[in-house]
């Protein structure tokens, strides 16, 4: 008598197809557009989607390809992803769980809201410009992260390559006694970056000020600390495509008018 593969413990193909399906769902919802994506997976919309969807299944160079940029291994065929991420996280730690672990990581939606915010600082390197950007803030597993990318002026200003991957920094948000703190970093970098928001009083409700600093020995040129200013966006596709054809350096004069005001950039930060 044939044994089921239930019985056996083997794994069907349609399920190893479910199962990769629905961890890819999970590991594309980070991306803001699957579109841009399938763009840097270099994968074909269409054919994508059937991944999504469990109908099909992608050859072992492409598998190795997906694995390899979102930094998983092949177990994502058998287990579902929250498990294999649970198993990596260091915040997950018996040392540090209770202190910066999961229990620290849930911010609640009315304290630092889902989605895109505009940022304006003085530049770490240029001190008489200011840098201007936009980061993506959501969700997942009761943690709240933040992504976004480095201006490409701002790369070419210090003689770095402008490729998504290398100017892509992401993130993790925690909560702070009158705000939020977000440890941030490029991939595969040692440089941490770690920024303070509290919320502003105003009118709209929707600004948050603090400072950004960031890891690098004292210097006679540049700073390692400036006052940051983050003006939520929501997900208005308007305003954050307006916003993203202003990213980079501009001078005090340029800036938005409460973004200057909120910086206080005659005022030396301390």
């Amino acid at each position: 008598m044939t044994k089921t593969n239930e019985q056996s413990g083997l794994i069907s193909p349609s399920e190893l197809r479910k199962m990769f399906g629905a961890n890819l769902r999970i590991l594309a919802d980070t991306y803001p557009s699957v579109s841009q994506l399938c763009r840097e997976l270099g994968i074909n919309r269409t054919q994508f989607n059937r991944y999504l969807s469990g109908e099909s299944f992608p050859r072992p160079d492409v598998l190795h390809r997906i694995c390899t940029f979102f930094e998983v291994d092949a177990r994502i065929l058998l287990e579902p992803i929250e498990k294999l991420a649970t198993e990596r996280s260091v915040l997950n730690h018996p040392l540090i769980a209770d202190y910066v672990g999961t229990g620290m990581t849930d911010i609640p939606q009315d304290v630092f809201p889902d989605g895109f915010y505009r940022f304006s600082r003085r530049s770490f390197t240029e001190s008489d410009l200011i840098i201007t950007g936009l980061v993506y803030v959501f969700r997942k597993d009761k943690h709240t992260f933040i992504r976004g990318f480095e201006a490409k002026e701002a790369m070419r200003q210090q003689g770095l390559p402008t490729d998504p991957k290398t100017r892509e920094f992401r993130g993790v948000c925690l909560p702070q006694e009158d705000g939020v703190g977000a440890l941030v970093s490029h991939k595969k970098t040692m440089a941490t970056s770690f920024n303070y928001l509290s919320r502003v009083a105003s009118f709209q409700n929707h600004y948050w000020i603090g400072y950004a600093t960031r890891t690098v020995r004292e210097t006679v040129n540049g700073c390692r600390a400036a006052r940051l200013v983050y003006e939520h966006l929501g997900k208005d596709t308007g305003a954050v495509l307006a916003a993203a054809r202003t990213v980079g350096f501009c001078t005090a004069e340029e800036l938005i008018p409460y973004h200057r005001k909120l910086l206080q950039l005659d005022r030396p930060f301390a």
